[in-house]
């Protein structure tokens, strides 16, 4: 096992994208309707809560439940806080939030792990998390 690569990374974050952005679609109806079908206003307060607190439940959960989210899953990945445990939601939280400010930074939170002699990011430092690749052994099926 060892630290995930940042092309193994944007691969999961691809797959959790398209997750997360067909649950908000879901999310958008109720909206939608309240508005008697109008448009959502992108700028609307309890619109834009209500995205980020459901982007926030799903991965901080993921996190903590079971240690990666499907698309982690998929590319196996696995996060782990100190002694290879699942993070606590605290632990998750921050690295949630930790996460945004790397993108936010036009992703140089996220490049970071190019120079890290860890291969660590900005959000995996912050929260004290990482995330590791397990590769497949012989004995797994395909």
């Amino acid at each position: 096992m060892e630290n995930t690569g940042l092309l193994r990374r944007l691969g999961a974050i691809l797959y959790d994208s398209l997750l997360i952005l067909a649950l908000l679609f879901f999310v958008t109806i109720p909206f939608i309707a309240l508005r008697g079908g109008e448009a959502v206003a992108p700028n609307t307060a309890s619109y834009q809560a209500t995205l980020l607190v459901v982007t926030y439940v799903f991965f901080v959960g993921f996190w903590c439940r079971v240690g990666s989210t499907l698309g982690m899953r998929s590319w196996r990945i696995r996060i782990e806080a100190d002694g290879q445990r699942l993070p606590t939601v605290s632990e998750a939280s921050i690295r949630f939030f930790a996460a945004i400010i790397s993108w936010a930074c036009l992703g140089l939170g996220f490049a970071w792990q190019l120079w890290d002699k860890d291969k660590l990011t900005w959000h995996d430092r912050a929260s004290g998390t990482r995330l590791r690749y397990y590769p497949k052994t012989a004995t797994e099926p395909d």
